[in-house]
This record gives structure tokens, C-alpha cells and sequence, in this order.
């Protein structure tokens, strides 16, 4: 059943770029320079953004803005020079892109990364934005605060009795549930759902599942009271959030890479968290959200 459904999403996967079915998010490609994407959901839309308005402010380049599905269908693009950037997490590119086992070491993940893309895909790994958005176990605070729950490895006792509601990639990735469940000897009572990301955490509020596997960053996360249980036994590798851009439209347009290389540092992982819950929760526009955050940190406004 594994492989039946991997190979449905691939099949989809593949599908979905052919017929060229990726809705824009901003103005059409015909006329614009660079194609930036996003992986479709609240963060990646936000960052996205976030390059495209820095990319507009600082040059004299128009950006075209795209969602497509996951990590697989973005590094398929770029590599066949559908789209020019996304943001990839490091964590993610190691085991999910280029099949290698996790590793701890922020530094040793991104200079393999960084080496093995440039020499394999022609892809240039930027310097990362400043925060790490790495997976994360996720409860309701009321089981937390009744069991006295705060680790892994403390939740472990409890599985058995929890249903899970997970992603089709972390059940599926190298560095994923797997993994995981072998590390921290994870059992649960059926198998966890496969759920769209988007429906996780009303999933887990309205106790249909007991644990979910979201992002740390996730701006619901502190809205809705959850508890991200603690990765005690460093099971998950680094997961800095890069740039990631062809090495041809760099050459193309030189001054795209000071532009890009300019929000290097530039936001916190708090930052991040509420940049998330003013689009989730607050339901702002992502154009005004990330438009404002430029200008906090001095980096300018988008010229649209």
C-alpha cells in the first residue's frame, strides 16, 4: 500500500507540473525575470514573499510567484529550470532530496548540501534566512501538563494508547517517522493517519488524533495551547532555511545575488512563529504582513 500510494503522489506530482496547474500568487511569468515558489503552505507562502518583495525593492528585476506541492515537486522544477528560487530547509535537502543519512551539525549538513547541489544540480545554497523550522512532536497542553509529558522519550509510554496524525513526506522521509519511531521505540495503537498539514491541528483539538507531527515555527502552536514535546535524543538533523537558486539565472542577473544574500540572519525563529500567526490567525494579508516586517528590519518595500 506504501508503494502504491508514493507512487500516486509522484504520478500526481509529475502531473501537476506538466499541466502547468501551479496557481500564481502574484502577477503572470510571460513578463517577469524570476520565478520564485513556494511549497504551499503559510510559511513557505510567507517566505516566498519575503524573497520576491527583497528581490523587487533592492533590483530592478519583476518576480512572478508560485505555489507548488512539497519538497520532491520544488527540487523537480528548479533542477528543469521551471521556477529560479525556493526555500528549502537543510534538514530536508540532506535525506529527502539527496538520500543521505541524518546527521547532526549545522555547519557539516550545510557545506554538504552546498557542495553536493552546486556539483550535481548547478543549484547555489545561500546563506540560511536565520531560524531552524525543524519537525516537531506535538500534543495538547492539557495531556502534557496531566501526564507530566515534556520529552520523546516521556511520550513513549503513552503512544500506545494515542492515535497520530501525520503527513504523507514524514511518514514517508528518511528522517521522518521511521526513523523516529525506531529511536524513541514509538508504538501507537493503529497507524497513523495521513493528513493534509493544513488539517493537523484542528485534527489534534478536536481530539481525533492525540499527536501530530507539525513545524516548530507553526504559529498555532502557541495560539492553541499545544506542547512541542522535546527531541531528547537529537533525532532530528538541522533544518536552517536556505535559498536555494540556479546557478545560471545568478550569472544572468548578478545582482540578484546581493539581493538575496541580504536577508541572510534576518529572522528569528519567534519571528517566524508570528509572521505565521498574524497570516493564520489574525487572517492578514501576506503581501502587507511581509511587506511590513521589510521595513522593521530596514530592508526596504516592495516596489507593487
Amino acid at each position: 500500500m506504501k508503494k502504491f500510494l508514493a507512487l500516486c503522489f509522484l504520478n500526481f506530482a509529475v502531473l501537476f507540473l506538466i499541466a502547468g496547474c501551479t496557481p500564481n500568487l502574484n502577477s503572470s511569468s510571460n513578463d517577469a525575470n524570476i520565478i520564485v515558489a513556494s511549497k504551499g503552505f503559510t510559511e513557505q507562502d510567507v517566505l516566498a514573499e519575503l524573497l520576491a518583495q527583497q528581490i523587487e525593492a533592492t533590483t530592478n528585476l519583476k518576480v512572478s510567484r508560485r505555489t507548488l506541492g512539497g519538497s520532491f515537486v520544488c527540487h523537480n522544477a528548479i533542477t528543469a529550470g521551471q521556477i529560479d528560487a525556493y526555500i528549502e530547509y537543510t534538514g530536508t535537502a540532506l535525506t529527502a532530496i539527496l538520500k543521505e543519512k541524518p546527521i547532526n551539525g549545522s555547519k557539516e549538513v550545510y557545506e554538504k548540501i552546498k557542495q553536493t547541489y552546486a556539483r550535481q544540480f548547478n543549484l547555489e545554497v545561500m546563506p540560511n534566512l536565520g531560524f531552524e523550522n525543524t519537525f516537531a512532536m506535538i500534543i495538547r497542553g492539557e495531556d502534557a501538563k496531566r501526564n507530566n509529558i515534556q520529552t520523546l522519550s516521556q511520550a513513549s509510554q503513552y503512544t500506545p494508547q494515542w492515535r497520530a496524525g501525520f503527513g504523507y513526506e514524514f511518514v514517508e522521509r528518511e528522517d521522518g517517522f521511521p526513523g523516529l519511531a525506531k529511536t524513541y521505540n514509538l508504538r501507537f495503537a493503529k497507524p497513523p493517519q495521513i493528513m493534509d498539514l493544513g488539517l493537523i491541528y484542528r485534527a489534534l483539538i478536536q481530539k481525533q488524533v492525540d499527536v501530530v507531527a507539525g513545524n516548530s515555527t507553526d504559529g498555532q502552536i502557541a495560539r492553541l495551547g499545544l506542547v512541542v514535546l522535546k527531541d531528547d535524543k537529537q533525532y532530528f538533523p538541522p533544518y536552517e532555511t536556505v535559498p536555494i537558486v540556479r546557478q545560471e539565472t545568478l550569472k544572468k542577473y548578478p545582482e540578484l545575488r546581493k539581493a538575496i544574500a541580504s536577508l541572510a540572519g534576518k529572522i528569528s525563529a519567534d519571528e517566524m512563529q508570528q509572521l505565521n500567526y498574524l497570516v493564520e490567525g489574525e487572517l492578514r494579508d501576506i503581501k502587507d504582513v511581509v511587506r511590513e516586517f521589510l521595513k522593521l528590519k530596514g530592508l526596504g518595500s516592495s516596489q507593487g
